[in-house]
């Protein structure tokens, strides 16, 4: 049997463990570092990616690009950003294509992808793990 007070050290290891994974999984939406978009607020961020608007707020063309399905920045962004879980976003788009309001963005393999295609084309956005983040690309949004 466990003693109490090795319960309590895995507990506290867990809980670190946890915290630990959950500050260096932060996800930020980011623009080229040629965008003039500084900031972005979360609504606007799903909106961009949702296609309710395909502009940024200055007016220039926003391109957005996703990550793949499953990937674990897909899932944070679309649940803190719009509120969707993985199935809500599949069920989103499969009734916006249906009714041809739009289609999804194109999806990038992951963050070193997405921050490739952001920082050569300033009409791109998109999000990624905030460890990927360099000079080329300019953070917009942070989720919490």
């Amino acid at each position: 049997m466990y003693s109490a007070k090795k319960l309590k050290q895995a507990l506290a290891g867990l809980a670190l463990l946890s915290f630990t994974h959950a500050a260096s999984a932060e996800v930020v939406v980011v623009v080229s570092a040629k965008n003039p978009t500084s900031s972005l607020t979360a609504e606007q961020a799903s909106d961009l990616f949702l296609g309710e608007v395909a502009t940024f707020p200055s007016g220039g063309q926003a391109v957005p690009v996703d990550q793949a399905d499953g990937a674990h920045a897909r899932d944070e962004f679309y649940t803190k950003a719009a509120g969707k879980t993985s199935a809500q976003l599949k069920a989103y788009w499969a009734k916006v294509i249906f009714t041809g309001r739009g289609k999804p963005p194109k999806a990038a393999a992951d963050s070193a992808t997405v921050k490739q295609l952001v920082a050569d084309n300033p009409n791109m956005i998109g999000y990624m793990d905030r460890s990927a983040v360099d000079a080329s690309v300019k953070v917009v949004l942070t989720l919490r």
